[in-house]
């Protein structure tokens, strides 16, 4: 008997995922710079965009049996809604804010993570590696602010966090464009 094969006709969902992480990192940091504060605006992009948006994206790649992206796009998506969860979880009464050192730790945690995710990217595209470099540095400059309580260092972190947002946007929108016109268009 003949093995059957089945060809993935799938979309490819990291322009999904990308563009989820890429502008709501965007916004979070435009407020980390300082040029407006943390409203609801970015949490319900957190929530939706940068949450559930990356989510889905990690399940689409899980089909197509892409442990990094599954990885990636899933936990990141959980790290928006964790995100939103430290900050609405104590306005409602279930739990106390986050002191200054356990955010440190989360920050770290996810640094660590983001770290080992760029060593992966080193067989992937100069695009992603620069999406996960970024990122990387951004956690640990967040860490690095809260440990010390830096405005300075929060608003270096929210202007490097704003250029990680981009790259990941462009990687995002390079995937889109290339595929939709059969050749490179924006080189990834």
């Amino acid at each position: 008997m003949a093995e059957m094969t089945i060809k993935d006709s799938t979309a490819n969902p990291a322009p999904l995922g990308l563009l989820g992480f890429g502008m709501t990192t965007v916004l979070l940091n435009i407020h980390n710079a300082g040029f407006f504060g943390l409203d609801t605006m970015i949490l319900a992009m957190g929530i939706f965009i940068g949450g559930f948006a990356q989510i889905i994206a990690g399940f689409m790649e899980w089909k197509k049996n892409n442990t990094f992206a599954t990885t990636a796009f899933t936990l990141y998506g959980l790290f928006w809604l964790s995100f939103v969860a430290l900050i609405i979880l104590p306005k409602l009464g279930l739990g106390d804010a986050p002191s200054s050192l356990s955010m440190v730790l989360y920050l770290a945690v996810w640094g660590v993570f983001t770290s080992v995710m760029f060593i992966a990217t080193l067989k992937a595209s100069k695009a992603l590696q620069v999406v996960f470099f970024t990122l990387a540095v951004l956690f640990f400059l967040l860490a690095i602010g809260d440990i010390t309580g830096s405005a300075y260092i929060k608003k270096i972190a929210g202007f490097e966090g704003i250029f990680c947002g981009l790259s990941a946007m462009y990687t995002a929108l390079a995937q889109v464009l290339n595929e939709m016109y059969g050749k490179i268009i924006l080189p990834v």
